[in-house]
């Protein structure tokens, strides 16, 4: 047996995996929540068509093998240390899989993939969801109830797994044959890693990744049979097989990454805010143990469930973040992405260049699927820089629509900020954003807090910490960005003028795609 670094053999840690848009990556924590090992790897998207976005399962779950081995190797331990296993996945990425075999029936469909946005706009239209519609506005009249305005409200959109699972239903025969049979299992990723992690003995998620609606599911002919059982997000969810990583390692949490970051940066509290800007913008905040009723488009979250307290947020996200720095990267608009925060501040504003990030169209508060990723405002003298500074400039500008839609929305005070994420890492978003919010905002130590949050939910389960107060003593921020002028200066001035000029080039790049991409394609065969 190997001697640790530390030295000290019966020290024990708590390893944690993320398993994120663009990376899967594992760490190996200590008692003072510092890394002590890591490893990562890319996920690597497939598009089979235009509009699909996939995951290959079994490439997914040799990573994962891969990324925990590595960790604890580069932790310069042993296996044998590891006190439990979080993990944190992405949402609303699933698949079936056969029940008696674990192997799946198809790849993975991501949360990013449009396959189902005929289906989408079709149920948005149907006459179905009018008198679902007509119904809660009556109630809501009668009633004065907010929840009853939110329903008479209420659309679909692809980033929802309902639509695209009713796709893959429809359109994989062997899934339709192994329902009809009693033999299917569907999970989102953590689920399907569990089945996996566990040699088939548990079909299980938690409260933060999954719940459905029994109504819903009946409406769409959607059966209850493939789904898994929802546990707690503080759950002993069995162990991890022998055979695997050599020793049983007890699974302690499972929860959705955005969640999971959430609870790494401690906002425990009601109107404690987390941005997690990745490859998408995720804001979320803590409304306590109210569900938030949405009537723009904010998602109504639960947080976590640890023994009886259910923790609820309320999310709003932008798509295309990262995406949109690593599309212009491909350009060669810049070489590094470290390159980008000065090349924005060597020029004095974007020349009058907007850029609209909706790649995968736009969310909430406008909630358009058929909008197009743009530039605008082009001139003969526009630089590199200026597109460069463009584009930063549309994060920023969409971290405050979000805001403010959290903001009116929710009507909660807002206690505090904590951004993490890759892209945070950039100084001059963090600062516009900071100058737009008018107001504090802390980034942490380490960018990868959904797998801290993981870790420490593991953690609590067994034993390694305490309680969230203890956990909030370990949290540090590495910096802090104050508004850097007060909202009566000629400079705040000048960015709510940008603000509403992005804003026009938004509203000009919606609907833009009048056509489901099938039929444009067909039509183009046929000229």
């Amino acid at each position: 047996m190997g001697t640790p670094r530390n030295g000290m053999n019966k020290e024990r840690f708590i390893l944690s995996v993320d398993v994120g848009t663009t990376l899967i990556r594992c760490h190996v924590y200590d008692k003072k929540a510092e890394i002590r090992g890591s490893s990562c790897t890319e996920v690597v998207p497939l598009y089979p068509e235009e509009g699909h976005v996939e995951l290959d399962p079994d490439r997914l779950w040799k990573s994962l093998i891969y990324v925990v081995k590595g960790a604890v190797k580069d932790a310069g331990v042993q296996m044998h240390q590891m006190e439990a296993l979080g993990i944190s996945t992405q949402r609303a990425t699933f698949t079936t899989w056969d029940r008696r075999t674990g192997v799946p029936f198809h790849n993975f469909i991501s949360w990013q993939d449009q396959r189902a946005a005929d289906l989408v706009t079709s149920w948005n239209r149907s006459c179905t969801l009018k008198a679902i519609h007509g119904v809660m506005k009556v109630l809501h009249f009668v009633t004065r109830q907010k929840r009853s305005l939110a329903a008479s409200l209420i659309v679909f959109s692809t980033q929802h797994v309902t639509f695209r699972l009713v796709w893959a239903l429809k359109h994989y025969k062997q899934v339709a044959q192994a329902v009809a049979d009693g033999n299917c299992c569907f999970g989102t990723i953590d689920t399907w890693l569990l089945f996996k992690l566990t040699k088939g003995l548990i079909h299980a998620t938690d409260y933060s990744n999954m719940c459905w609606s029994q109504l819903l599911c009946s409406l769409v002919s959607l059966p209850l049979s493939i789904f898994p059982k929802v546990e707690n997000t503080g759950h002993e969810f069995g162990s991890t097989d022998p055979s695997i990583f050599g020793i049983s390692i007890p699974i302690m949490s499972v929860m959705a990454d955005q969640q999971a970051a959430m609870f790494g940066e401690c906002c425990y509290s009601v109107g404690d805010v987390k941005i997690t800007m990745g490859t998408g913008t995720f804001m979320d905040i803590n409304t306590g143990s109210t569900p938030h009723t949405s009537v723009n488009g904010l998602y109504p979250l639960i947080g976590w469930k640890i023994s009886k307290e259910v923790v609820y947020l309320a999310e709003g996200n932008a798509a295309d973040t990262g995406t949109a720095i690593k599309w212009a990267q491909s350009l060669d608009l810049f070489y590094d992405v470290k390159h980008t925060s000065p090349m924005a501040y060597s020029v004095s504003d974007s020349n009058g260049v907007c850029f609209v990030p909706s790649f995968s169209g736009l969310q909430a508060p406008l909630n358009d699927p058929k909008a197009c990723a743009s530039f605008m405002g082009l001139k003969p003298s526009t630089t590199k820089c200026h597109l460069v500074r463009a584009i930063l400039e549309s994060i920023a500008f969409r971290n405050k629509q979000l805001y403010e839609t959290m903001l009116r929305e929710t009507n909660i005070p807002v206690t505090k900020i904590r951004v993490d994420g890759g892209v945070s890492s950039n100084d001059f978003i963090m600062q516009l954003t900071a100058d737009l919010f008018g107001r504090k905002i802390e980034r942490g130590q380490h960018h990868e807090m959904s797998c801290l949050g993981a870790a420490f939910v593991a953690g609590l389960g067994v034993g390694y910490w305490q309680t969230c107060e203890e956990l909030k003593k370990l949290h540090s921020a590495s910096d802090v960005f104050c508004p850097e002028r007060a909202p009566s200066d000629c400079a705040a001035s000048e960015h709510t003028h940008d603000l509403q000029r992005w804003e026009r080039a938004l509203r000009r790049s919606m609907y833009w795609y009048k056509q489901p991409c099938h039929r444009m394609r067909s039509q183009k065969k046929s000229d």
